[in-house]
């Protein structure tokens, strides 16, 4: 993926979260050289910020995701069963763009429909190896009250809906009728090792410098915040 596409989907996907009255924090706007003379250390050490990927695949448009995440806390957090347990991110699921199936060995998450078009998830149980279980239900609470599918159901969420799904649960999601945004309010998120995709891919965008960041992403800290 291009530096050039990324800054564009940042600035339309600012312009989206802006169209349902959401409003970034501050250093969300912070030039890279803005950042790095900021104190950035939290906002770094818990990837806060701005996330734009197409896994590696460079097709953005039929398999990727826009994200945003607003505060996080640390693994370790967890560890020690005390201090910042949660975080909340902001995504946007195209239409028709998928998020390809995989599952998180340690984060719970709810996802809310914000707003848009539908959000459509394809849900499979895990096996006790974690492998997808392609014959059982699948069970999740959808707004508190439990919904059963069959192994590879699609739930569909309306704007104000949510799923609550829990570790091991395999899921893809993309927007249907529209683009979605879509909440998510989790436990503790660890990008770099608590995500198992079905397919070989990458978490990250593999970008092409053709031109300056007008905003870093998180998998640019390591890069760019020496």
């Amino acid at each position: 993926m291009q530096r050039s596409t990324v800054n564009d989907l940042i600035r339309e996907g600012d312009a989206f979260l802006r169209s349902f009255g959401f409003r970034l924090p501050p250093f969300a706007y912070w030039t890279p050289e803005e950042m790095a003379i900021n104190d950035h250390k939290v906002i770094v050490e818990r990837g806060m910020g701005w996330d734009v990927t197409d896994y590696g695949q460079g097709r953005f448009d039929e398999m990727g995701l826009f994200l945003f995440t607003l505060r996080n806390g640390q693994v370790k957090d967890i560890e020690a069963r005390r201090g910042m347990l949660y975080a909340e991110k902001l995504l946007i699921s195209r239409k028709d763009q998928l998020s390809p199936m995989h599952r998180h060995m340690l984060k719970a998450e709810d996802i809310i429909n914000r707003g848009g078009g539908k959000l459509i998830l394809e849900l499979f149980a895990g096996q006790p190896d974690g492998s997808i279980d392609r014959e059982s239900d699948v069970s999740v609470p959808v707004d508190g009250q439990s919904k059963t599918l069959p192994a590879g159901g699609k739930l569909s969420l309306e704007p104000g809906e949510s799923v609550t799904l829990l570790p091991g649960v395999w899921h893809a999601f993309w927007g249907e009728g529209g683009d979605v945004l879509i909440g998510e309010v989790s436990t503790v998120n660890d990008d770099k090792t608590d995500n198992e995709f079905e397919m070989d891919i990458g978490r990250f965008a593999n970008v092409e410098e053709d031109e300056n960041p007008i905003h870093l992403l998180v998998s640019d800290y390591e890069s760019y915040l020496q």
